[in-house]
């Protein structure tokens, strides 16, 4: 045989080989028996050394090892284990890490990701070494994470869930029962995306390991209002990092939280009642309101912390009235003669109450000395004013007016005069509150194509410097009315508090 010819066969031959060698090895990566229904693996982002999957058929589990520096601000290093999925989608999993560790921070995460991209937008449940749980999320390419965190620590099995644009962390109690752990987040992913498991170290030097048994991916179909349970979250947000904290969820409609001057506990109405929990999470313990007990979401304490403002409709034509009781509780003392009234404001003198009232056809903004006696008219312009609320110095009350055609956010002096308007754009923009140090304004915003303020909608929180009047986005949530329709922010101007909502079917409690 000619030896040209036979070098170019063996040549052949050797490339053929090769080739096959690659097919092989890409099969073994992504074949049901290292990843069992899942489609692939590998490490994502930048690790020094490579992660590593083991899947036992029989007990549904994978014990995946991963390094990576963290999983958080811009990008991610972790391993990761995924199946491309399109529509809704929910994963469940016993979660264990394997040995003690070397940071706490380790994280074994339940995922749902737009790509393969470290710097991908994501939602995942997130167990950390810790105990730490927590809901994660990038809501866009290349942002920054936040978390929503729960008040349980280390659960034995959890769950992601994602209805539309939102995504949710549910946790398992001891007989196997589900339970909503946190808030939502909105988040946008284009189909089809990736759902999986992953583990970081949250050290670039060190692999760590943790084992996922009993997993279960499951799709799901979105969530009919008319079938569904409403669950109501009572969070605590950090307005310099936009990262949340879940201190209280009820499978009910709750609304409105008040923090306490003296920043331990929180207010809420429910049912027509005043409720107050720990900042820290607890069992909610209704205040005594007398009479009053159609209270409605237009509450608030005195500057003094003494007394609380209330606005019930249990009287008269149960149209809702202002009253003042002690803050532990009492007999209401009435404020307002005329109906309906609603509190929003009190003056940092405490003598002076600012509420809106619907007088001859129309809702104005009105001011009461809080002793009681006449109302004063403050504003007179067409249209719905709402939401008055005194700066702390009392130079100012922020209000929101649609006098332009659309909701926005306006000021005037306490007598009324100098109106002016603070924010424009686009969207209906409702319930400012400005932070008790007076350099910040929190206000809730709808789509443009929202009239009045509704329950369930697609909301954000935004944030403005009162210094620059910069505004950013703190969180889109499921919300409206009930969210932060009274002063929510903590004594020391680092937190406020808000209601979020979900809508989600009722066999979510099942295992």
């Amino acid at each position: 045989m000619d030896r040209k010819k036979t070098t170019w066969l063996t040549a052949l031959a050797v490339a053929l080989a090769l080739v096959g060698a690659a097919k092989n090895s890409a099969r073994a990566e992504h074949s049901p028996s290292a990843t069992g229904p899942f489609e692939g693996h590998g490490d994502v982002g930048k690790v020094l050394h490579a992660g590593s999957v083991e899947y036992d058929a029989a007990k549904r589990s994978y014990t995946i090892a991963g390094s990576g520096e963290n999983m958080w601000f811009a990008s991610d290093a972790f391993q990761f284990v995924w199946k491309k999925v399109s529509g809704d989608a929910t994963l469940t999993a016993d979660i264990s890490f394997l040995g003690k560790g070397v940071n706490e921070h380790r994280k074994a995460v339940l995922m749902i990701r737009q790509s393969l991209d470290a710097d991908s937008p994501y939602a995942d449940a997130a167990l950390h070494g810790s105990g730490l749980t927590s809901l994660q999320y990038r809501e866009e390419k290349g942002a920054a994470t936040h978390e929503i965190q729960t008040n349980i620590s280390a659960p034995a099995r959890l769950r992601i869930e994602k209805r539309g644009a939102y995504f949710s962390l549910w946790l398992a109690d001891n007989k196997g029962e589900f339970y909503l752990a946190s808030g939502s987040t909105r988040i946008t992913l284009k189909a089809p995306f990736y759902v999986g498991m992953g583990v970081c170290s949250h050290d670039k030097d060190v692999v760590e390991t943790a084992v996922f048994s009993n997993v279960d991916l499951k799709t799901a179909q979105p969530a009919a209002a008319a079938a569904s349970t409403l669950y109501s979250t009572l969070e605590i947000i950090t307005a310099a990092s936009a990262d949340r904290r879940a201190i209280y969820v009820a499978a009910e409609r709750f609304e409105a939280p008040n923090w306490m001057p003296d920043g331990k506990s929180l207010l809420f109405n429910r049912s027509g009642h005043i409720e107050k929990i720990p900042v820290t999470g607890g069992t909610p313990q209704t205040i005594d309101t007398g009479f009053a007990t159609r209270c409605n979401n237009d509450h608030g304490i005195s500057p003094d912390g003494t007394q609380l403002a209330i606005s019930d409709q249990s009287q008269e034509e149960q149209r809702s009235l202002v009253y003042v009781v002690p803050i532990g509780g009492g007999p209401p003392r009435r404020i307002t003669q005329k109906s309906p009234s609603y509190w929003h404001g009190w003056s940092p003198d405490g003598k002076t109450l600012a509420f809106v009232g619907q007088r001859n056809g129309d809702f104005d903004i009105y001011a009461i000395p809080a002793s009681g006696g006449e109302e004063t008219q403050l504003t007179t312009a067409k249209g719905l004013d709402d939401g008055p609320e005194y700066t702390p110095d009392g130079k100012y009350i922020y209000f929101n007016s649609e006098r332009t055609g659309h909701m926005q956010i306006w000021r005037m002096r306490p007598d009324g005069s100098e109106q002016e308007q603070v924010i424009f754009g686009e969207y209906n923009d409702w319930f400012p509150h400005v932070s008790p140090d007076g350099q910040q304004l929190v206000f809730l915003t709808y789509d443009a194509s929202v009239t009045g303020h509704p329950e369930n909608k697609d909301v954000m929180l935004r944030l403005m410097s009162l210094k620059d009047r910069k505004i950013t986005v703190l969180a889109k949530l499921f919300g409206g009315q009930g969210t932060i329709n009274v002063p929510s922010w903590s004594p020391d101007s680092r937190q406020f508090a808000f209601v979020s909502y979900q809508l989600w079917p009722k066999e979510n409690t099942e295992k």
